[in-house]
Order: C-alpha cells, then sequence, then structure tokens
C-alpha cells in the first residue's frame, strides 16, 4: 500500500467533517454553547457503546441508528434545557458530557476490548476509515449542508440542535471525538472578529490543519489524530497572531 493510498480516505474524511463543522462552529460560538460538540457527540459515543454492548454488530446499520438516535435524543433534551434555564446552558451541557462518558466507561469496562474501543471513541481511527464510509459520509454530508445552506438563519433553537446532532453523529463516527471538536472550535476561535471572508478562512484552516497533520503522522510515524488536533491548533494560533498584528 503506497502513502498515497493510505492517506487519501483519511484527508477526504476531514474534509467532510470541515465541510459542516465550520459554519456550524461560528454558530456554536456566537451562541456561547461551546462545549456543545463534546456533549452531543459522547452521547452519540454512548449510544454505539450501547449498541455493541447488546450484541450489535460494530459497525452495522443498527449501531449507526443507535447512534443517531442517542445524538437526537440528547439534543432535544439540551434544546429544551436552553429555553427553560440559559442561565446555566454551559454547566448543563458540561453534565451531560461527564455523564454520558462515564456510563460509556462502565459499560466497556466489562467487554474484553473496552479500553481499545474507548480510545477509537476519544482519539478515532482516521487511518483506517473505509471508501464505505466515505461514501455515505459524502452523502449526509451534502444533505446537512444543503439545508444549513436554505434554512439554517431560520431552523431555530431546536432544528439547530436536530442539525448539529446530525452533523456531530457522523463526524465522529469517521475521525473521533477530539477531532470533531478541533474541527468546530479552532477555525471558528481564531477567526473570530473577522468581517470578511470568515467561512472561507474556516475552511482554509480546516483544510491545511488536516493536511500538515496526515503528513506529519506520515513523517513521523506518530497517531495521525492527535497531530492533526495539534495542527489545527497550530495553525489556528498562527493565524489569529497575524490579524493581532495588523490590528495595531
Amino acid at each position: 500500500m503506497s502513502w498515497l493510498d493510505l492517506l487519501w480516505p483519511a484527508f477526504v474524511a476531514g474534509l467532510l467533517v470541515t465541510a459542516t463543522h465550520a459554519p456550524l462552529g461560528i454558530q456554536v460560538l456566537a451562541r456561547g454553547i461551546v462545549f456543545i460538540d463534546l456533549a452531543v457527540a459522547q452521547i452519540a459515543g454512548l449510544g454505539v457503546v450501547l449498541a455493541q454492548w447488546l450484541g450489535y454488530e460494530p459497525h452495522g446499520v443498527a449501531v449507526q441508528a443507535w447512534a443517531l438516535g442517542a445524538a437526537l435524543a440528547g439534543a432535544l433534551v439540551l434544546g429544551w434545557t436552553e429555553r427553560r434555564w440559559p442561565q446555566v446552558q454551559e454547566a448543563i451541557i458540561g453534565v451531560s458530557f461527564i455523564v454520558a462518558a462515564n456510563a460509556a466507561i462502565l459499560l466497556l469496562a466489562a467487554q474484553p476490548r473496552g479500553a481499545e474501543h474507548l480510545q477509537e471513541l476519544l482519539a478515532g481511527q482516521i487511518l483506517w476509515v473505509s471508501p464505505a464510509s466515505l461514501a455515505w459520509g459524502a452523502i449526509a454530508t451534502a444533505a446537512i449542508l444543503a439545508l444549513w445552506l436554505a434554512r439554517g438563519d431560520r431552523l431555530g433553537r431546536t432544528g439547530f440542535y436536530l442539525v448539529f446532532a446530525c452533523a456531530v453523529t457522523l463526524s465522529v463516527q469517521l475521525v473521533g471525538l477530539y477531532l470533531v471538536f478541533a474541527t468546530l472550535i479552532v477555525p471558528a476561535l481564531a477567526t473570530h472578529g473577522m468581517a470578511r471572508r470568515r467561512l472561507a478562512a474556516c475552511y482554509a484552516l480546516g483544510v491545511l490543519g488536516y493536511a500538515a497533520g496526515l503528513g506529519l503522522s506520515l513523517a513521523a510515524d506518530l497517531p495521525a489524530g492527535p497531530l492533526v488536533v495539534c495542527a489545527l491548533a497550530l495553525l489556528g494560533a498562527a493565524l489569529f497572531a497575524a490579524r493581532l498584528r495588523r490590528s495595531y
């Protein structure tokens, strides 16, 4: 297997995640609910773990349905709590994340490969993403983007949470929870305050971050997911610093 055969599916997976998470990240930052991504992704992961605990095939349709169902249920609950108690929404999101994470740990504790499954959920296995997963991911990404471009500003609170849950469920299956959070927040944070071409800058940062991280992974023989996270963070910090220098 050549290096190109190994890297192109991972890079395409990164592009698919960036495609939906760049615009959603800007909205999440504007709404002040930064950690919703971790919470919904962890709830989706809990759905995956629960389905496996019940005996379903790890990569079957039933597991995907459990993941999506859990994420949608979590999104609906968080949407309701934002309406009911907006002043403590971030705290509720944090508690939701930690409860879902520890419930997953308890379910995985009895499984022979529990630690490995937990590692896959958090850091992902981006270098081993399958072409079949990419095909389904591309279809789902196109549908989410089409809905967002057509009605993004008219979805309302509940609609936003549901679209967000669908995007996160797809992404966490492709690249893992850490990369999902980094792709959502780092570009939006690095471009905070930009008046023009902000979304284009977010997309460029995501593409460069995945390309740099995957390239470094191949060169240094180190895990791809953590390197992409670090590459996104460093590139985001460099962009933010450059913008600060221009403003003075």
